[in-house]
């Protein structure tokens, strides 16, 4: 099992291939150790018919679930598609691990309390694409928009569009393709919503009308533009979820995520220490003191640092494991948040178990 731990140090699956790759899949289980130390765990409970570590396994598995709020018309529920479409775990929980507040242009002042009150974890700027065009587009001033929110709250903040989030998934059906096709060959006046739909044009309003429940204006325009320089129909979504930027939310979700899972093997060490004191089970003491705890929440820290954009050196010969150990050491001792300060500590104990052991 003490293999398994190290794949995830290394970010791999028990097949050597990064269990996210190219594809979306589950942003809860990438690169899991906590399912990973869950798996140690019930070795150690078969072996030693500790059944009453059931709990704690379960616990340790449970995909991170992600509860997206907002007020009315602020598109929460094609928000909430957009994620579960693409693998998240989402819930009305309003206590689940990860918390999404979906505002529309700015953050109203009920809005700003919740972040106070540490009730939601990632602010999306949701409708980007509506947002006053200037000469670099909505998009970008969507983004300027965020930028502030976050340097003002502290809190990572995404600008996206959902709706074209839901429509860069899975291929555009044949009539929406029919109806752009048309307006290649024949545009229309996209400067606001009413001309488009009212001006006459050989498209009928009807169809018109579904373009824009669709992809609104903003990706009615991109759509139109790429099939007109050639783009290939399948590439359409594509085109779509890059236009989104729902990518930036799912990196987002990853470093959230990974944070949870952290916290999750941390905190069921503790409870297992707490538990071979009380109980005085047989052997869990000294399985505890073992490699697989260390490892786990080595593996997990990891994975948070990683996902905040740092770079962790997986080599495993001994120069790399004493080299990693006091350059997370230092970098422990700076001037970092608790989060960190906690991973870095947790990579020096891991770091100096791998370099204690026999070549």
């Amino acid at each position: 099992m003490k293999s398994v731990l190290l794949s995830v140090l290394r970010g791999c699956d028990d097949d050597g291939v990064g269990s996210w790759g190219e594809t979306h899949g589950d942003v809860v289980r990438e690169r899991d150790a906590a399912a990973a130390f869950a798996t140690a765990l019930e070795q150690f409970a078969e072996e030693s018919g500790a059944g009453q570590l059931t709990p704690l396994i379960s616990r340790l598995r449970s995909p991170v679930c992600v509860a997206v709020r907002g007020r009315r018309g602020a598109g929460v529920a094609t928000m909430r598609a957009a994620l579960t479409i693409r693998g998240v775990c989402t819930t009305p929980d309003p206590h689940a691990d990860v918390r999404v507040l979906v505002a529309v242009e700015a953050l109203k002042p009920e809005e700003r309390a919740r972040l106070a009150a540490g009730t939601d974890t990632i602010v999306v700027l949701n409708k980007a694409d509506l947002c006053r065009a200037l000469p670099d587009g909505p998009m970008a001033e969507a983004n300027r928009r965020a930028a502030r929110i976050q340097a003002d709250t502290g809190v990572p903040t995404i600008a996206m569009s959902a709706l074209l989030a839901v429509a860069g998934w899975g291929p555009m059906e044949d009539e929406t393709l029919r109806a752009l096709r048309v307006l290649t060959r024949a545009p229309a006046d996209l400067s606001s919503v009413d001309a488009f739909v009212t001006a006459e044009h050989h498209l009928s309003a009807h169809a018109r009308e579904c373009l824009l429940q669709r992809l609104d204006r903003f990706g009615v325009a991109h759509a139109v533009r790429a099939l007109a320089r050639g783009a290939d129909a399948a590439r359409l979504p594509e085109v779509m979820s890059e236009l989104s930027n729902v990518d930036a939310l799912l990196a987002a979700l990853r470093s959230a995520s990974a944070a949870v899972r952290y916290r999750r093997v941390r905190e069921a060490i503790i409870e297992l220490r707490c538990l071979a004191m009380q109980s005085g089970l047989n052997g869990l003491l000294d399985w505890l003191a073992g490699d697989e705890p260390v490892l786990a929440a080595m593996a997990a820290a990891v994975n948070v640092l990683e996902s905040d954009g740092l770079l962790v050196d997986p080599g495993v010969r001994p120069d790399a494991h004493r080299s990693r150990a006091l350059h997370w050491r230092r970098y422990g001792r700076g001037c970092v948040g608790a989060l960190h300060r906690d991973c870095s500590a947790d990579v020096v104990r891991g770091s100096l178990r791998l370099l204690g052991e026999p070549r």
